[in-house]
C-alpha cells in the first residue's frame, strides 16, 4: 500500500515541477504580470548590490584607517628612535630615558594593533575621522624626525667647521715653522742665498733653489685656478679629460696634477728662446745670441720687486709683454667669464692697465717666478734647456720623479712591459751641460 502511494505521489511532484519550470520560463509577451513581479523582483536586486558595495567601501575605509594608524606608531618610532640618537651624543640620559619610553609605548600599540587585526577587531566609529587623525599624527611625526635629522646635521657642520678652523690654524704654524727652518738653513749655508748673488759665484745649486720656489708659485696659482672653477661649477673632470686625454687618474684629487701640467705648458713654452720668443725684442743678431750679463741683470732686476709694481712701472717692458701673452694663452675668454662674469680683467690686461686683483697678482707672481727662472737660465755660460717626457715613456730614476703617491718598486729583475711608465709630464725638467734637474711626472 505504502508503494502505491509513493509511485501515485511521484507522477504529481514531477508534473508540478515540470510547471513550476514551465512559469519560470514564460515569456514577457505571453504574460505581462510575470513581468511586473521580474521588475519589482530586479530592483529589489539592484537595491541589494548597492548596498554591498556601500558596505564594502565602508569596510575598505575602515582598513585604511587602521593602516594608517599603524603607519602613525611606526613613524612614532623612528621619531622616537631619533630623538634616542640625539640624547646620545651629547650624551643626555634624562633624553635617553624619555625616548626609550616612548619606543617601548609605541611598540605596545603595536603589538596591540596585531592581536586587533588578527581577531578583526577594528574600530567602526567614524573610519573617516581616524584616518585623518592618523595622517596628521604621522605627518608630525615626521615633521619631528626631520627636525631632529637638521640639527644633528647644523651639529656635524659646526663640528666640522671648527675641525677646518684648527687645521688652519695648525697650516699656518706648519708654514711659519717652514719658513723658520728655510731661514735656518739659508743662514747656514746648506741653502743657496739669493740676495747677495753676483755673477761670478752663480751656479747650479742657484738655479735649483729658485726652480723649487717656481714650482711651489705653480702650485699656489693652480690651486686658486681650480677653486675658482669649483665655484663656478665647471665639471672637473671632464676638463681634466680634454687636458689629458686617455689618462686613468689613481685618485679623483689627482685632477690637479693635469692643471699644473695645463699651466707648464703654457708658461715654459719657448723657454729655450731668448726672452721665450725672438720677436719680444729688437730684431738683431745679437738678440739670437746668449748674454749671460744681460739676462742676469734683468733677474736682479725684478727679483725683490713685487710684480703688479713692475707692471705699473714699466707696463711696455718684455716683461709686460710676456705676462700678457701667457694670461691670454692661459685664460680663455668664455672660460675667464664664467669665472668673473665679465671681461674687464681681459680688457685691462689687453690695454697695459694691469688689475690688481687676487687672480692676477697670483698669476703675475707665477708669472715673474718663470721669467726669472728663464733670466737665471740664461745667465750661465753652459747651455741650459728645458725637457719634458712623452706619455709612455719608460720611467727613469736619473730623469724623471714622480708625483702620485702609488708604489711603483722598480727591480732589476723587471722587464719593460712590467716597468711603470709616464702619463703625462706635471713640471718639466731642466739639463745643463753636467747638472740634470729632474722632471716631475705622472705614473699610470
Amino acid at each position: 500500500m505504502n508503494s502505491d502511494k509513493r509511485s501515485s505521489s511521484t507522477p504529481v511532484k514531477s508534473r508540478l515541477a515540470s510547471a513550476f519550470a514551465k512559469v519560470l520560463h514564460l515569456r514577457p509577451d505571453k504574460l505581462e504580470v510575470k513581468k511586473d513581479v521580474e521588475l519589482k523582483d530586479y530592483n529589489s536586486k539592484d537595491v541589494l548590490v548597492f548596498s554591498n558595495d556601500e558596505e564594502k567601501i565602508k569596510n575598505e575605509l575602515i582598513i585604511e584607517a587602521f593602516l594608517a594608524k599603524m603607519f602613525a606608531s611606526v613613524s612614532a618610532i623612528k621619531a622616537a628612535y631619533a630623538t634616542l640618537q640625539q640624547a646620545q651624543c651629547p650624551y643626555n640620559p634624562e633624553g635617553i630615558q624619555f625616548a626609550d619610553d616612548l619606543i617601548e609605548e609605541e611598540l605596545k600599540n603595536l603589538a596591540e594593533m596585531r592581536q586587533c587585526f588578527l581577531k578583526k577587531q577594528f574600530d567602526e566609529n567614524s573610519p573617516e575621522t581616524a584616518l585623518a587623525i592618523a595622517e596628521i599624527q604621522e605627518m608630525k611625526h615626521l615633521v619631528k624626525m626631520y627636525e631632529i635629522s637638521g640639527k644633528k646635521l647644523d651639529y656635524q657642520v659646526k663640528l666640522k667647521e671648527s675641525e677646518v678652523t684648527f687645521l688652519k690654524e695648525k697650516l699656518q704654524e706648519e708654514k711659519k715653522e717652514n719658513e723658520l727652518l728655510e731661514t735656518r738653513m739659508d743662514s747656514s749655508g746648506l741653502l743657496p742665498r739669493l740676495e747677495n748673488l753676483n755673477l761670478s759665484t752663480l751656479g747650479h745649486d742657484h738655479f735649483i733653489a729658485f726652480h723649487k720656489r717656481t714650482v711651489k708659485s705653480i702650485r699656489s696659482f693652480v690651486r686658486l685656478l681650480v677653486n675658482k672653477l669649483e665655484s663656478a661649477e665647471w665639471d672637473l673632470e671632464a676638463a681634466v679629460s680634454i687636458i689629458e686625454p686617455n689618462v686613468v687618474l689613481w685618485k679623483s684629487s689627482h685632477g690637479s696634477y693635469a692643471f699644473e701640467s695645463f699651466v707648464c705648458k703654457e708658461m715654459f713654452e719657448r723657454f729655450n728662446d731668448n726672452y721665450f720668443s725672438n720677436s719680444m725684442e729688437a730684431s738683431s743678431k745679437t738678440n739670437v745670441e746668449r748674454r749671460p750679463k744681460e739676462f742676469f741683470a734683468r733677474f736682479m732686476e725684478l727679483k725683490s720687486v713685487k710684480a703688479t709694481d713692475y707692471l705699473v712701472w714699466k707696463p711696455k717692458s718684455v716683461f709686460a709683454r710676456f705676462c700678457r701673452e701667457k694670461y691670454f694663452k692661459l685664460m680663455h675668454p668664455k672660460m675667464e667669464e664664467s669665472l668673473f662674469g665679465n671681461l674687464d680683467q681681459r680688457n685691462q690686461v689687453k690695454s697695459s692697465e694691469y688689475p690688481e686683483t687676487p687672480f692676477f697678482s697670483a698669476f703675475a707672481e707665477m708669472a715673474k717666478r718663470v721669467w726669472l727662472l728663464h733670466c737665471l737660465a740664461f745667465s750661465f755660460h753652459s747651455e741650459a734647456s728645458v725637457f719634458q717626457v712623452s706619455q709612455g715613456s719608460r720611467f727613469s730614476e736619473l730623469y724623471m720623479v714622480g708625483v702620485n703617491d702609488e708604489p711603483f718598486i722598480i727591480s732589476p729583475h723587471d722587464t719593460e712591459d712590467t716597468q711603470p711608465r709616464v702619463a703625462f709630464t706635471v713640471i718639466p725638467g731642466f739639463r745643463f751641460s753636467s747638472t740634470i734637474v729632474q722632471c716631475q711626472v705622472y705614473l699610470r
